[in-house]
């Protein structure tokens, strides 16, 4: 705006003067002052400022809560929040499915801006489940075994992945994850100055030297497939050695067993021995292994569960049979390397895609709603140009130039195109359309992608007829620039970003991506069930490996089955699989409303407060920010249909009829007193601050409405109140009229039973003397106690899901082609919760699970069981013994209701309760904490130093039992003895007074329930017309004043008689 200061607009679409050299100011300006984002209208700007701010807290997050945006400085919550509230329908519109785009180059920021989405999503979503913790940690796992150092970038994407997170009615059910284009060739080869995934360095740093000696590592060894490996580990080792011990919790988190755990290590530790297989030509000019390689295939061979005799075998020739004859064609020694490393990509992709499989499992919702919201994030790899390209860079900046496309279509195409169909006064902004060369790319049938997997079906084809190829198809491109030497493997490509030189060296070979013959075989047969699992999986069409339940896309009817695919049906290839699975990308991102992110990177040195002017203008200009701040300028980001704007906003002009056309939509506009929108023949068009005007007077009628209800529904309540009190009183005064009743009948019986007793002639004189039979028969025994309190059932809430561990053979699946297999479906199965200690949530359950798995794990070196251990109590119970206790005074008892424990602690004026789950691999967790414990004991030592993340404070000191009891006697027999400890002496203020007379403190299951107080109702106003006879007395004074009655009546023998019993007065 015009007199403002240099780097204090927070929206560059309200910039009155525009061009480049002010766009580039403006975001300097606030990069210095540590205002790393910016406003383009909808759109947000973020410039990685490759140091930590202070700006991501929970105060910070729980400010961009449904709040008014304009009124808080730019940040990524903001966009979170506002695709969350649109996926709800907040706003404009009806609850539909988002997707947040987050694009820039190699080093812009684009993991750690995901990683904020996510987070604030499960914040204001208000998720304090486990699963909220699974997501999160999602991002650190993958990032282990799918990230790398590069030249731009310490921690770059070598994947692009999508993820779908599942929401219903505003709680976050599960979320899904698709990857795209693992760069496999990474794991064998690393150009100078960069390294392989970061996982195989975090492995060296982090395990112990017996757990090396397991994996049969040696830290000093020299690893092929590791550039630099040994002095990254040496001079990183503490900062390593924690990322894998947070690798480990992240696994244990998201549920990953001890055994699936075990296995990737074995897998990770055998893809760096076979690097270390050397090969040499024996005498017959064969490849053969090395003696230096024996060791290392030897221990590989070990670790994968194969025999290391086959391995030589499959790497070092192969046979065919043809006509019945064996032919066996022997390796040369690179030819016996390209097998081995077609082998271990092979590996370590699967496992890959097995961990990608297997996160999705344990993240599938476990009730699938017809009304589920969507948000999905998308992480893809940023643009890359390095100095040597290959078919990698050739896919990653295909995807870019798609994501561009996509930006493209949305901002200028599609909104433009709308401008003119709705007759909307508009000047068309220019734009660069990258359209033309993705038709280039992906063009059929002479596009780069069709012509190379054409070329990699040839077995005579080379690298240099690829090129060639392509000089000819695209000789009168403009976008395709051929080398200036005729056998050169290079050509240039003219990007969005700039022009890139591929080499074309290895094209065809990663294209191709497949394994020597018999590797897959013997793979499935190994003993390691994880590599046996993975290779029996099939690779989908996208490129992913399916284990599960499977959807495809087929044109079949119900009921019949799809064809049987010819064996000789053409393998689709790796760039057949990206093409596949980009084109699937951009259908699930065109059936959501899009988020867009701009990712800056300020210098190519990944240094902070450094700002390379003319790198930065260079990403602004390619990225086309100066259109895009134009068309949101003058442009209409928000173009409701009238049907939809008049259903959303009729409130606003309180009751009046509307009917859904042009008219009614400006009588509400005006009513809200807005300016500089549009409207066209079927739609308003309107400026992006519009809506949150509008949002804001819906906002203040519905307190206003929320009020008119408080007072509305309290009068309601008082007239009903009313109603009820003069039922009540009628209902008082026949229950008095209904007991008089009761009483003059109960006297009437009275006397006619005196009548009886005195014309009955046949009561022996025995009875009136039978001194001792009156205390035999009314001495009688004291009453049973009445049983235990029932102790309540609590629903479990551990979501169960059964785990397929399991894929069928190839050849019970021969009506299936790998072709036809777009991805798994998963879906948890659930349990009966019935398990083998009795049926989940019951007290005998818990004592058996106990006992069986945990009885030893809560006890010290001497056999006594920790201090703050106690039984199955109640959280009463807890709390109880908690009274009157110092701050962070705390015990931990075992669950009824589920396989687990409960934390509780004293605060300043009540006691906190946690549930402490068992995670997959026998760990402990506190529900809703991202860190996991291998034992209690370590869960207490930790949080006596750190918080729990909703509380300030730590662990104090542990709550023993209670004096002379033992609350977990149950939980181990007749062995209790010395093995509890006892509170201190209570003082005076210390006393716990209860309103039982039970004596000192039981558990619910031994003591017994207090007694019900006497009902004493009253009714004002009430008068009750009391009769002058007394109502019927209690037994003993009934006969206390019986006797007394006959002595004055009668002289010698008195005859009694009552209906219960026969009484002896002495004379």
């Amino acid at each position: 705006m015009d007199g403002q200061e240099v780097g204090e607009t927070e929206d560059l679409a309200t910039l009155v003067h525009l061009n480049e050299h002010i766009l580039l100011q403006e975001i300097k300006s606030r990069y210095f002052k540590d205002k790393i984002y910016t406003y383009v209208g909808d759109i947000l700007v973020a410039v990685n400022p490759f140091k930590p701010l202070k700006i991501y807290s929970n105060d910070v997050s729980s400010q961009y809560r449904n709040a008014k945006i304009s009124s808080l400085p730019p940040h990524i919550f903001a966009v979170s929040d506002i695709s969350y509230q649109a996926m709800l329908g907040q706003g404009l519109g009806q609850q539909q499915s988002q997707c947040v785009l987050i694009s820039g180059e190699s080093g812009a920021g684009k993991t750690e801006s995901t990683k904020l989405i996510i987070k604030h999503l499960m914040d204001i979503s208000g998720s304090t489940s486990q699963l909220g913790q699974q997501i999160l940690q999602v991002n650190p796992l993958l990032e282990a075994f799918g990230n790398a150092q590069t030249l731009m970038n310490d921690n770059s994407s070598r994947f692009g992945k999508y993820i779908q997170l599942k929401f219903h009615k505003g709680q976050v059910l599960g979320a899904k994850i698709s990857e795209y284009l693992l760069e496999k060739t990474r794991v064998v080869r690393q150009n100078p100055g960069e390294q392989c995934f970061h996982v195989f360095y975090y492995m060296l740093a982090g395990l112990t030297p017996e757990q090396l000696d397991k994996y049969q590592l040696d830290i000093n060894a020299n690893y092929r497939y590791l550039t630099n490996g040994l002095n990254k580990v040496k001079s990183s080792s503490p900062r390593l050695k924690s990322e894998f011990e947070d690798v480990i919790n992240a696994m244990d988190v998201v549920g990953f067993t001890e055994q699936d755990q075990d296995n990737m290590l074995s897998v990770l530790s055998a893809v760096l021995n076979l690097g270390n297989v050397n090969f040499e030509l024996n005498s017959d000019d064969a490849a053969t292994v090395s003696n230096t390689g024996t060791s290392a295939l030897k221990q590989a061979a070990t670790l994968l569960g194969i025999d290391a005799l086959e391995v030589v075998d499959c790497f070092t020739f192969n046979e065919t049979v043809t006509r019945g004859e064996v032919i066996r064609r022997n390796y040369t020694a690179h030819q016996a390397e390209d097998a081995r490393n077609a082998t271990t990509k092979a590996i370590y992709g699967r496992m890959f895609g097995w961990i990608v499989n297997k996160i999705n499992q344990l993240l599938a919702p476990e009730i699938l709603e017809k009304e589920m919201g969507e948000i999905g994030i998308l992480d893809i790899f940023g643009f890359e140009h390095f100095e040597k390209n290959s078919f990698e860079q050739a896919c990653i900046n295909l995807a870019n130039e798609q994501l561009q496309f996509f930006f493209n279509k949305h901002i200028f195409t599609m909104e433009q195109e709308e401008y003119k169909k709705e007759g909307i006064d508009w000047n068309e902004i220019k734009f660069v359309d990258n359209l033309p060369l993705l038709h280039m790319f992906v063009g059929k049938p002479v596009g780069l992608l069709s012509l190379l997997d054409e070329e990699s079906f040839f077995p005579k084809a080379t690298d240099h007829t690829f090129v060639e190829k392509l000089n000819k198809a695209f000789e009168k491109n403009t976008y395709y620039l051929k080398a200036s030497n005729t056998t050169s493997n290079n050509f240039t490509i003219a990007h969005y970003a700039g022009k890139v030189t591929y080499t074309s060296d290895g094209f065809l070979e990663k294209n191709r991506d497949t394994l020597p013959p018999g590797i897959n075989e013997m793979l499935q047969r190994s003993s390691n069930s994880l590599v046996s699992l993975i290779f029996k999986g099939t690779i989908t069409r996208t490129g992913t490996l399916a284990l599960q339940g499977r959807s495809r896309k087929s044109n079949t009817k119900k009921g019949r089955k799809a064809p049987v695919i010819s064996a000789a049906k053409r393998k689709v290839t790796l760039g057949g699989q990206f093409k596949t699975s980009l084109q699937i990308l951009m259908e699930r991102m065109t059936h959501s409303t899009p988020h867009f992110i701009r990712c800056i990177k300020p210098n190519n040195n990944k240094a902070a407060a450094s700002f390379e002017d003319n790198y930065v203008s260079s990403q602004l200009l390619y990225t086309g920010m100066l259109e895009t701040t134009k068309i949101r300028r003058e442009g209409f980001a928000v173009r409701p249909p009238f049907v939809d704007f008049v259903k959303k906003y009729k409130i606003m002009l309180c009751g009046k009829k509307l009917g859904e056309d042009k008219e009614s939509c400006k009588k509400i506009l005006n009513s809200a007193g807005l300016q500089g929108f549009q409207i066209g023949h079927t739609k308003i068009f309107l400026k992006y601050w519009h809506i949150e005007s509008l949002t804001e007077i819906i906002q203040a009628m519905g307190k206003s409405a929320v009020h008119i209800q408080r007072v509305v529904r309290g009068f309601m309540g008082r007239q009903k109140a009313r109603k009820q009190r003069v039922e009540a009183h009628k209902q008082a005064q026949q229950m008095t009229s209904f007991l008089t009743q009761i009483k003059n009948m109960s006297v009437s019986s009275y006397g006619k039973i005196q009548d009886v007793v005195r014309q009955d002639s046949n009561i022996p004189d025995e009875f009136f003397h039978p001194a001792a039979a009156v205390e035999s028969i009314y001495n009688w025994p004291d009453p049973p106690p009445p049983p235990p309190a029932a102790i309540s059932e609590e629903p479990t809430n551990q979501k169960k899901v059964t785990i397929a561990t399991t894929v069928k053979d190839k050849d019970e699946s021969d009506e299936e082609s790998e072709d036809d297999i777009l991805e798994d479906e998963f879906t948890p199965v659930k349990t009966t919760g019935i398990t083998k200690y009795g049926h989940s949530g019951t007290r005998a359950a818990s004592v058996r699970w106990f006992k069986a798995t945990q009885s030893t794990k809560v006890q010290q070196s001497q056999g006594q069981f920790f201090e703050w251990f106690h039984g199955i109590i109640t959280r009463h119970d807890a709390e109880i013994l908690l009274q009157n206790k110092a701050m962070g005074c705390f015990l931990i008892r075992v669950s009824e209701s589920r396989f687990g424990y409960s934390l509780s602690f004293r605060v300043s004026d009540r006691s906190r309760h946690y549930m402490i789950d068992m995670t997959a691999s026998s760990k402990y967790i506190i529900v809703g904490e991202p860190k996991v414990h291998k034992t209690l004991t370590d869960l207490v030592i930790y949080h006596q130093k750190t918080p729990i993340s909703n509380y300030p404070g730590v662990l104090t000191i542990p709550c023993g039992q209670q004096k002379g009891q033992c609350d977990y006697s149950d939980l181990i027999g007749s062995e209790a003895g010395d093995l509890y400890h006892e509170l201190e002496t209570p003082s005076q203020e210390d006393v716990i007074s209860i309103y039982y007379e039970a004596g000192p403190f039981q558990p619910r299951s031994t003591r017994r329930a207090p007694p019900i107080p006497e009902r004493n109702y009253g009714y004002t106003g009430l008068t009750v017309d009391r009769s002058s006879r007394p109502l019927p007395q209690e037994p003993r004074q009934n006969y206390e004043s019986f006797i007394d009655n006959q002595r004055s009546q009668n002289t010698g023998k008195a005859r009694l008689s009552t209906t219960r019993s026969r009484l002896q007065h002495p004379k």
